[in-house]
């Protein structure tokens, strides 16, 4: 049997220490620790790793403090639209919805139509009709709006700027600043799987879909080497297929996790100006978390040990 372990990510970008006081560290620690703590449970139980990112996301989508469910950024539009995947390394299943507006949980939806579809991503309308079908109450868009997020729209738009949470210039300031939310298990039956939502990039285009929602790009997993999930400037992720990458870099370049991640977010995405981070683990059960930017909320934990959870370059976890 394996050693089941977690990891799970809350976006990645400009986060300066001086910017971020102790108490709303203080929150994103506390945050990150829980959902992992949640996470370790149900591999402890005997749950597979496909419960548990699904279980660990929609915790995340939960809280306000990322930019996944409540708590989502704004189109240019002032709408929300949100994108979830996720993937399961045993069957390479795969179910994601984009651009939804009405779906408390996408990554539930997204798990519906893994299940319960022939499809692997739906879109708008269709998905929520689909989601309503498989049971999910519809809710009012109203519901994933905060001030904060208002408030960082207007400030976009002042600018006339897309604003991405992870990317460029003068940091936002960290009441502001949230990301793309992700997780990735290894059970102890040796079963991988990763999840990703978000709800996308502040002041986008409506109609944009980023990487969360597509398999390859923001969100992967393979029994045969890994589990993938991304956060960052999703066009360079899908460009490069920044999630698949790192598979194929081990199954055919034969690279271990570490040499695979550090290569796709250290040497292939700056290339193109992407910025941002990766959550993975191999099917021995290796954790990788590494990101180019200054920052990433992360954490990850072995089911019996304690969660390790950081935001900063220097704690090493």
């Amino acid at each position: 049997m394996n050693k089941a372990v977690i990891a799970i990510h809350g976006g990645a970008g400009a986060i300066t220490r001086a910017r971020l006081s102790v108490e709303k560290e203080r929150q994103f620690i506390q945050a990150l620790s829980q959902v992992v703590e949640a996470g370790q449970a149900l591999l402890e139980s005997g749950a597979s790793a496909l419960d548990a990112v699904t279980e660990a996301v929609r915790m995340l989508e939960e809280c306000p403090l990322f930019n996944a469910g409540i708590g989502s950024v704004f189109t240019h539009a002032g709408t929300h639209e949100l994108d979830a995947c996720v993937m399961d390394g045993n069957t390479l299943a795969a179910g994601a919805v984009a651009g939804v507006s009405h779906i408390r949980n996408p990554i539930l939806a997204a798990r519906q139509v893994l299940e319960h579809s022939p499809h692997v991503l739906l879109i708008g309308e269709g998905a929520e009709r689909f989601a309503q079908a498989q049971g999910l109450a519809p809710v009012s868009p109203e519901i994933f709006s905060t001030p904060e997020r208002l408030e960082q729209l207007k400030h976009a738009q002042a600018l006339n700027q897309t604003v991405l949470d992870h990317h460029g210039g003068e940091p936002l300031d960290p009441e502001n600043k949230f990301g793309t939310v992700g997780a990735v298990a290894l059970d102890q039956f040796g079963n991988l799987a990763a999840a990703t939502s978000t709800g996308g990039m502040t002041n986008k285009m409506p109609g944009r879909v980023g990487d969360s929602p597509l398999v390859g790009a923001g969100c992967y997993a393979n029994n045969a080497n890994v589990a993938v999930s991304c956060t960052g400037t999703g066009e360079v992720f899908i460009r490069t297929l920044a999630a698949y990458d790192i598979a194929a870099l081990m199954e055919y370049g034969g690279l271990s996790l570490h040499q695979a991640t550090e290569r796709v977010v250290k040497e292939k995405l700056p290339v193109l100006g992407g910025s941002g981070g990766v959550i993975a683990i191999d099917n021995e059960g290796n954790v990788a978390l590494p990101f180019n930017s200054e920052g990433m909320y992360r954490g990850y934990g072995y089911v019996g040990d304690a969660p390790n959870v950081g935001i900063y370059p220097d704690q090493e976890l």
